[in-house]
């Protein structure tokens, strides 16, 4: 299996021999509207065109109908045909924005021989949650493959520690920004629920993900690592790549 960071969330997964896109979102620098009032968003460059990003992806994942992850770029340079797999309350804005083959995943799905079971996520605390809506995470699995458990813009709490124990998944994909607006609580994990992931799954593989791209997640790739460091948690167990890394299991 391989994984690569392109950038925030957007991720190209080789698994079970087949390529696929998680959240893509493709636009140049500064093409969304700032979140939190610092800079216009993403705040940095793909590392690669995005001709090259989409090369060769046979199929689309899509979490989330948030901007920073399926923007505007992204849906016109994918093929309308590509199978594109989302939660059951976005399907109808996907196809009405052309695409196809748009399938809503309830709970599972199979495709290519490749297991996806949706999971549930919360965007944040209390109102904060309601207004970010309906979010998912996936699991996937493969013979022969690690599973895979990709949590998605959640915030640590107890239906995703449920689904670690419950899968027991040999990697986990967190979103590690600690995004949030003005004086909220974080609306994705930050170092500390980063950290109680990686406690709670002591034999996974923790890849942390979605930071150092929108300005209104303020967790830097060096704060997290300083953190696990201080708490004795090995670089071995927790993965931060970075935009365009490669990682290989």
């Amino acid at each position: 299996m391989e994984i690569q960071l392109i950038r925030n969330a957007t991720l190209r997964v080789r698994y079970n021999g087949r390529l696929f896109l998680i959240d893509p979102c493709l636009g140049d620098k500064g093409t969304i509207p700032s979140f939190g009032g610092i800079a216009p968003n993403p705040t940095v460059n793909l590392p690669m065109p995005a001709e090259d990003v989409i090369a060769g992806v046979e199929m689309v994942i899509v979490s989330h109908l948030h901007a920073d992850h399926f923007d505007e770029p992204a849906q016109a340079l994918l093929s309308k045909n590509i199978p594109l797999f989302c939660q059951p309350s976005n399907e109808n804005i996907i196809r009405d924005a052309g695409f196809q083959q748009v399938t809503p995943v309830t709970d599972n799905v199979t495709w290519q021989d490749i297991a996806f079971t949706r999971t549930d996520g919360q965007h944040g605390f209390g109102e904060w949650a309601e207004k970010m809506g309906e979010v998912s995470g996936f699991v996937w699995q493969a013979e022969g493959e690690p599973t895979v458990y990709w949590i998605g813009d959640s915030i640590w709490y107890e239906p995703i520690a449920q689904v670690i124990a419950d899968v027991q998944p040999d990697i986990i994909i967190t979103h590690s920004g600690g995004a949030r607006f003005g004086d909220s609580l974080p609306i994705v994990m930050d170092e500390e629920m980063t950290l109680a992931v990686c406690r709670a799954a002591p034999n996974a593989t923790v890849i942390a993900v979605h930071m150092e791209a929108l300005d209104h997640c303020p967790v830097t790739r060096a704060d997290l690592r300083t953190q696990a460091n201080e708490v004795g948690i090995l670089p071995n167990q927790l993965l931060i790549p970075t935009d365009g890394e490669v990682l290989n299991f």
